[in-house]
């Protein structure tokens, strides 16, 4: 057996090889000109793939600390938490430890959030934040986020923050275009890049409500990320290594080409989608709103998940995911995001054959 395991998980997933070398880079002084230049080499990428003219901000952080950070920045009364899995009813315990007033919009595991649930409870008029979840990692559902913006926008008053952390760049999520008012992703899904960096965008709307919130913090502050900003600097110390790799990881995805990415997505996920249907597993997400990027599989077989993994690692060096929180063992999760292609995928699947009982 390899030393080297290789993840089909979704998240932490497979780093190559050039991604690696990109972290080996020397050291930088983080507050002088060489950084300055660094950190604006990555902004034009960074725009591209959010779609948006707004600033991308680079955190140390996971996704998670941007998550309580926009909501820091952003509540001023009431915030409604999205709730679709363990992600994002997650978001709703964290908010309430920070001490703000939050409501649940929540339906069963692997269900999407649908636009009439949402227009339901917006019109009732005491909500000022919504968070949500685009594509749920933990149940492999993802929500309509066209329908649900179109829905925000009969609430202009109401700003939206949504996590595209495993769906960021395995589809197009037109921040602009939908309005979103913090959109946000981490390092370790789609962009394959180890963890331990978040990016995010505000919109000029939500700018203006943090600059009217007191007790935003000093970390998270979205005012302190624009004034360092626009110096091409981060507020506190960056992630180096971790910008250099974003900048080789952005040549990548330039090199490959936007449009090739994502249908690249979504031929390696239809693989997936056929080899469920093809050995007569069930899907945990409805029709309509699975994931691209990873799979979320029933276990209607009712097989020993762990051991299977058990038998994929020690036969051939990789692994895939044993179901997240209260439905592990009676699922199993296949990624397909980040550098995958449809011969690795295809190999996968053939391994995932081999050692089935």
């Amino acid at each position: 057996m390899s030393d080297h395991i290789k993840l089909f998980s979704p998240g932490p997933v497979e780093v190559s090889e050039k991604t690696l070398q990109a972290f080996r880079k020397p050291m930088i002084g983080h507050r002088g000109n060489d950084f300055k230049k660094l950190y604006a080499s990555v902004q034009p990428g960074l725009q591209q793939l959010f779609k948006t003219t707004r600033p991308v901000y680079i955190s140390t952080s996971s996704a998670w600390g941007i998550m309580e950070g926009a909501l820091r920045n952003l509540v001023k009364g009431k915030v409604l938490n999205c709730m679709t899995g363990a992600f994002s009813d997650k978001w709703n315990d964290v908010a309430k430890r920070c001490g703000y007033e939050a409501d649940k919009l929540q339906v069963e595991w692997g269900n999407p959030i649908t636009p009439g649930l949402l227009r339901d409870r917006l019109s009732k008029g005491d909500i000022d934040v919504v968070t949500l979840i685009h594509n749920e990692t933990s149940t492999g559902c993802m929500n309509p986020i066209k329908e649900l913006t179109d829905v925000l926008k009969e609430f202009p008053e109401v700003l939206l923050i949504v996590d595209t952390v495993s769906s960021f760049s395995v589809l197009p999520v037109p921040m602009d275009e939908l309005g979103i008012d913090v959109m946000l992703t981490g390092s370790q899904k789609a962009l394959a890049l180890p963890p331990g960096m978040a990016l995010f965008s505000v919109s000029e709307k939500a700018m203006k409500r943090a600059a009217e919130i007191t007790g935003r913090g000093y970390y998270f502050d979205f005012l302190e990320f624009q004034k360092n900003h626009e110096g091409d600097m981060t507020p506190s110390t960056p992630v180096i290594s971790h910008i250099y790799a974003l900048q080789s990881k952005l040549e990548d995805i330039a090199a490959e080409g936007l449009e090739n990415r994502y249908a690249r997505h979504a031929a390696t996920n239809k693989l997936v989608a056929d080899w469920v249907n093809a050995r007569g597993w069930e899907f945990f997400a409805p029709e309509g709103y699975r994931s691209l990027g990873l799979t979320c599989v029933k276990n209607n077989k009712n097989v020993d998940v762990a051991a299977w993994i058990g038998r994929l690692k020690a036969k051939h060096s990789c692994i895939i995911d044993g179901g997240y929180g209260k439905i592990k063992g009676q699922t199993f999760r296949i990624s397909n995001m980040g550098d995958e292609t449809v011969e690795t995928i295809t190999e996968l699947l053939g391994w995932l054959d081999d050692t089935a009982e």
